[in-house]
């Protein structure tokens, strides 16, 4: 949750919106599927995308405003890696595919498509000048031509697969789901592109007072080492609120993982059991059949 210490930079406080409960909490688990079928529903927060167009520029600096999704991104692999071998018939080992959605500027996307395990890398994101950073980085490396393509589209713009077997053994959402408008019908459009066997992994940030103190007030207002405006506390989201979802108001979902993550300055993200009760966690569910 606390992300790296640094010499602070005193900055006027901004003024303290009140705390929501989770009563009041917009993550709608109904099981209509209404907005599955509306060609208009978008889940795309145009103000999200103002905020991180700004920093498109620095996406890659790994010292700058996005060092700590760099930090981050060895425990997402260890986190997929632990869900695909959480079970007996875990699916290929090889030729995997994956979906990353929402990729920015596709810190997970190319280190995914470096694996020797993977057979291809698809990422997209509705940024068109946080993508054109991606696809700029990617060009460094030749070897990603073949394995990594770049899609600048939202979700729900993304063609669903004719048949579950022809989609995704990992659709990635990582650091996204806080950001999005409507994250139930969102995870509506995201779940038809994981393959019957395939995982659903997620990162996000448990909606605590813990979390709305580390994250919004130290981190981005005394601190500054993340910058104003990213997080708002009330868009976060508590695994239990992701466990009903899955597992008690859609059908075809099992075997769902959770793992709380803190950061430790000095020794980068850590897994520490229970944190996904107070602020970072991965979350992780298995397509068992068709699901709706």
């Amino acid at each position: 949750m606390l992300l790296r210490l640094r010499k602070p930079t005193i900055a006027l406080p901004r003024p303290i919106r009140p705390i929501a409960t989770a009563s009041t909490r917009a993550f709608s688990t109904s099981s209509s599927n209404l907005h599955v079928s509306d060609p208009t529903f978008t889940s795309v927060s145009p103000d999200e995308v103002s905020h991180f167009n700004a920093l498109a520029s620095s996406w890659w600096d790994p010292q700058g405003p996005s060092r700590i999704l760099h930090l981050m991104d060895p425990l997402r692999h260890d986190f997929i890696r632990e869900c695909r071998s959480s079970v007996l018939d875990g699916g290929p080992s090889t030729g995997l595919k994956y979906l990353d959605v929402g990729c920015g500027g596709g810190i997970f996307a190319e280190s995914a498509a470096r694996l020797p395990t993977t057979a291809s890398v698809t990422a997209i994101d509705p940024s068109p000048e946080v993508l054109s950073v991606a696809k700029a980085h990617a060009k460094r490396d030749p070897a990603l031509s073949s394995k990594l393509a770049y899609l600048n589209t939202p979700v729900e713009q993304l063609p669903v697969p004719d048949a579950p077997r022809d989609g995704y053994d990992v659709v990635s959402i990582f650091e996204v789901i806080e950001h999005v408008s409507s994250p139930a019908q969102f995870l509506d459009r995201c779940t038809p592109f994981v393959k019957p066997g395939g995982w659903l992994v997620l990162s996000t940030i448990a909606r605590t007072w813990m979390s709305w103190l580390t994250t919004n007030v130290v981190a981005e207002d005394i601190l500054r080492i993340v910058p104003r405006g990213t997080h708002d506390w009330r868009k976060y989201i508590d695994e239990k609120e992701l466990r009903s979802h899955f597992l008690q108001n859609r059908t075809g979902w099992a075997e769902p993982r959770c793992m709380g993550v803190m950061y430790v300055p000095g020794f980068g993200w850590k897994e520490v059991n229970g944190s996904e009760k107070m602020g970072n966690y991965f979350f992780g569910v298995r397509r068992m059949a068709e699901s709706t």
